[in-house]
């Protein structure tokens, strides 16, 4: 399985995860080159996650996939691979297999800094980097954050961001996180599939990003969501409503148009995944979104 030489050298500091209470597995990279999430991150839902790098061999990605999903561990998978590429001392690969097993490595010709740390459900690698400090702070952050896979993978790209990452430089940014039915009203696996593509900041903007889709996609338990009938959160919201021009904004709860609008409102603002019309909820996070965007229109009482 040789891809040749002119496959793009990927310079580049990654993680890639499995979490066992949830089944998500997931990759986070960053580097200095163009669109690396278009490379570097493969992942499957049950199977496991594949990071490819340094003279970057695609193939690596779903043929490792293709070998856990058979059933070999994640070590078993990389030699394969290896045995089967006459790169493969130019190669750095990370692969954590959904069965709790993990694999590195980081070849020979790979240029310096490069290197790789293994750990429970998760393995950092990466080269041309300012060191080892820089993978070393991703496995620290990983081990001791918490939240979702997709906030852990973040925090742990962010440390080696900080730790000196890319000794050339920043440019690229990505976040692929999968869990069976863990997408869109549940119809897909996709949990994140966030890529900052160019940019002088694509940490900052990838927390952005990550942001954004915990507030748009994200939900509160039950017992934390707020009764849209409570007269501080429908003032805040039909504020909010009349600041922008909004048809049908009004406060007389007994008429359905009230409704209709303010859920076309809502639905104007992509919070319809935090909002349920049917039961008259809505999550904090979404009334605080709307507080903050329309300062005038805070509705009373937070």
């Amino acid at each position: 399985m040789n891809a040749g030489r002119q496959d793009p050298y990927v310079a580049t500091f990654s993680i890639a995860a499995f979490d066992p209470a949830t089944g998500a597995v997931g990759v986070a990279v960053a580097s200095k080159f163009l669109a690396v999430g278009n490379i570097v991150p493969w992942a499957e839902p049950g199977v496991g996650a594949v990071a490819t790098q340094a003279l970057a061999n695609a193939r690596y990605g779903h043929q490792g996939l293709a070998l856990m999903k058979s059933g070999l561990s994640a070590r078993q998978a990389l030699g394969r691979l290896l045995a089967e590429d006459t790169d493969g001392n130019r190669r750095q690969v990370g692969l954590v297999g959904a069965d709790g097993s993990v694999a590195a490595h980081t070849g020979s010709e790979c240029s310096q800094w490069a290197g790789h740390r293994v750990g429970g459900n998760f393995t950092c690698q990466g080269n041309i980097l300012a060191g080892p400090r820089v993978v070393d702070a991703m496995a620290e952050a990983f081990a001791v954050a918490s939240g979702s896979l997709a906030q852990r993978l973040f925090a742990s790209l962010a440390a080696g961001d900080r730790a000196g990452g890319d000794r050339r430089g920043r440019q690229s940014a990505a976040l692929y996180v999968l869990r069976a039915g863990g997408g869109y009203r549940k119809l897909s696996d996709v949990v994140a599939d966030l890529r900052v593509d160019d940019s002088s900041d694509p940490i900052g903007e990838l927390a952005r990003l990550l942001q954004l889709r915990d507030l748009y996609f994200g939900s509160s338990p039950e017992s934390e969501r707020l009764s849209l009938r409570d007269p501080a959160v429908i003032g805040a919201i039909v504020g909010a409503m009349t600041l922008t021009g909004a048809a049908g904004a009004g406060t007389d709860l007994d008429d359905p148009a009230v409704w209709q609008a303010i859920d076309k409102f809502l639905g104007s603002e992509n919070l319809e995944e935090r909002v349920d019309m049917d039961r008259l909820t809505i999550d904090p996070p979404a009334l605080a979104y709307l507080r903050d965007r329309y300062p005038g229109a805070r509705g009373g009482s937070q």
